[in-house]
């Protein structure tokens, strides 16, 4: 089955949820970027995804990229289309215009982003890092970094990588010992290794721009002293031409459960007298300027569980119309029907869709916050919009990470016996999604970040603010007479007061009992982007009520998911507010020898 990109519905989100149009209207930068410029740019990233990548997916888990002699060759027809994808300027979609970029609002990008990730995730994860390596020289390069490098990681001459893990130092990036000593002109020599490092090699491009976190030599011990430094694969010539090769080499690739495609490299800095790099921004400041690309790429991360839980109900929904197996139970049709007949099948798929499309439009809305947080002319709007901005991130990577994973496994469950087996391409979906809830840090390090700092920080007032803006969604719906806006009013509701009750919890313990309000810090946010994903779905059910002449079918089955979502998810979150209100002591009451 192909992939279609799911074009309407992400233009219903940028329309109703995201507000572009506002958004055009306040910001002079996207005065150029109205609805029928963004119709226009998703049906061509549509065409582009759909006939170059797509086809590539299947190929790449069973011909994965390979490594001999510190050569990396990717799959058969990944260099072709990376060209393509380059040469059609979408690196540079949501970048700045004066570095060869589009200037497009993320609120757009983010869309065309999640249709590279439904095509070949394992592909899209290049322009991923190159993006974030944009966004950590945007902040914090110097004028010649961004002059010599943004433009050709922009027109994918070069792309870009992130390097912070070590075999001893995982999430815990104090114990970094990687080390650069200062060369008297202003370069660095590099020393040390790095691992899981995403397209560290690979032939599609003629450079690779790693940014390396390093310790300079007498630096502070633990987080305090780590440094970012930009150490090309390629030494850069005065004339941007490319010159020596750097003493940066991939010494092996590791063998995965998924995103086989993807080669994830050990990079061997210094083997042969140092690696040349050159500091980004000031000394001992690495780890703040390194979470600028990470906060990015975890917003991203949140796009690829999206984009693999829609590829996977794609192919769900088409093996369900297809496969014949067992006579209806309504007796609707005689003899044996396709299975999409059985309220079962239909109950997991429509599971699949309502997780999909909620967190779509909880991406859409969080993108749109960007955008304002970033360009609104008003100051106090861009604080507003960067505070809810940074709340969403840890949802829409934390939740919709984990979401993949549910759908995905659905997906296996509706093809049956087929689904175990992997030439059908179901399993894929599923071993590709497992490493979303664990790259850019882990579903916990984001729990841990909702509550230490999204909450607990300022007592659960920026937490109780999203809680007052559901209430006023909550108004609208109460105004409606419809059956659905009654069924989604109800569900909100109970929803958010599980939410609140929760947030008080976390708030009144985070700094005397942390145990107990770090032991539900997960539970925490599965319910809060349950929450979040269900109320931008009732704000998609009042507006497709209002726009159902416009498109009645399709204004019909987004009245009847958010309807779904509303009595068949969002009741979890009682669940989940009993275990993290009720149940913390259990969570630590077994003695570390009993396990």
């Amino acid at each position: 089955m192909s992939y279609r990109a799911p074009v309407k519905d992400m233009l219903f989100n940028i329309q109703h949820l995201a507000g572009l149009e506002t958004l055009t209207h306040q910001v002079p930068a996207f005065v150029d970027f109205g609805l029928d410029t963004a119709a226009a740019v998703l049906e061509e990233c549509a065409k582009l995804t759909e006939d170059v990548i797509a086809p590539l997916n299947f190929e790449g888990d069973k011909n994965p990229s390979s490594w001999k002699d510190g050569v990396v060759t990717t799959t058969p027809g990944f260099k072709q289309a990376f060209r393509a994808y380059a040469e059609g300027g979408w690196q540079g979609l949501v970048h700045p215009t004066e570095f060869g970029g589009q200037g497009a609002p993320k609120t757009i990008a983010a869309a065309c982003n999640e249709m590279l990730q439904s095509a070949n995730m394992s592909f899209a994860l290049c322009p991923l890092l190159t993006d974030g390596a944009v966004e950590a020289l945007l902040t914090a390069g110097s004028d010649e970094q961004r002059a010599v490098y943004i433009p050709k990681l922009l027109d994918g001459s070069w792309t870009g990588t992130m390097n912070l893990t070590e075999p001893q130092a995982g999430s815990d990036l104090a114990l970094v010992r990687t080390r650069a000593e200062p060369q008297g002109d202003g370069t660095y020599k590099i020393f040390g290794t790095k691992i899981f490092i995403t397209y560290g090699e690979h032939d599609m491009a003629e450079n690779i721009v790693h940014l390396v976190l390093a310790r300079v030599v007498g630096a502070p011990e633990g987080v305090k002293g780590i440094s970012l430094f930009l150490v090309p694969k390629f030494l850069v010539n005065a004339d941007g031409s490319l010159g020596a090769r750097n003493d940066a080499h991939c010494v092996s690739i590791e063998h995965k459960m998924g995103i086989k495609a993807s080669p994830t490299a050990v990079l061997q800095f210094g083997d042969h007298g140092g690696a040349i790099g050159t500091l980004i921004g000031q000394e001992n400041r690495g780890l703040e300027y390194m979470f600028i690309m990470m906060n990015a790429a975890r917003y991203g991360v949140g796009l690829q569980g999206i984009a693999i839980a829609d590829r996977a109900y794609q192919k769900a929904v088409a093996y369900a119309k297809d496969r014949v197996q067992s006579r209806p139970v309504d007796g609707s049709v005689a003899g044996s029907a396709a299975i999409i007949h059985h309220p079962d099948v239909r109950r997991m798929l429509m599971t699949m869709r309502a997780l999909t499309e909620g967190c779509r439009a909880m991406a859409s809305t969080a993108a749109a916050a960007f955008d304002a947080a970033h360009h609104h002319p008003d100051a106090d709007a861009r604080k507003q919009n960067q505070a809810f901005y940074d709340f969403m991130v840890p949802l829409v990577k934390g939740y919709s990470t984990e979401m993949s994973l549910e759908v995905t496994s659905l997906g296996v469950q509706v093809h049956g016996g087929m689904g175990f087996i992997e030439e059908t391409g179901a399993a894929q979906y599923y071993r590709d999604a497992k490493i979303l809830t664990i790259y850019e840090g882990t579903t916990a390090i984001q729990a841990n970040d909702l509550v230490g700092r999204k909450t607990a920080r300022d007592g659960g007032s920026l937490a109780r603010a999203v809680a007052g803006q559901i209430e006023a969604t909550e108004a609208a719906l109460a105004k409606r007479d419809s059956a659905a806006a009654r069924a989604v009013l109800k569900g909100l509701r109970a929803s958010r007061e599980d939410y609140l009750a929760v947030v008080d919890f976390i708030a009144s313990q985070a700094k005397g009992n942390p145990n107990a309000a770090y032991a539900g810090s997960v539970p925490y946010l599965m319910l809060a982007g349950n929450l979040v994903a269900g109320w931008q779905l009732a704000r998609a059910l009042v507006a497709a009520e209002d726009a159902l002449a416009t498109d009645k079918a399709f204004m019909e089955a987004k009245i009847a998911t958010a309807r779904f979502y509303a009595e068949h998810i969002l009741p979890r979150t009682g669940a989940l507010r009993t275990a993290i209100v009720e149940g913390a002591d259990s969570v630590t009451a077994l003695s570390l020898e009993a396990f």
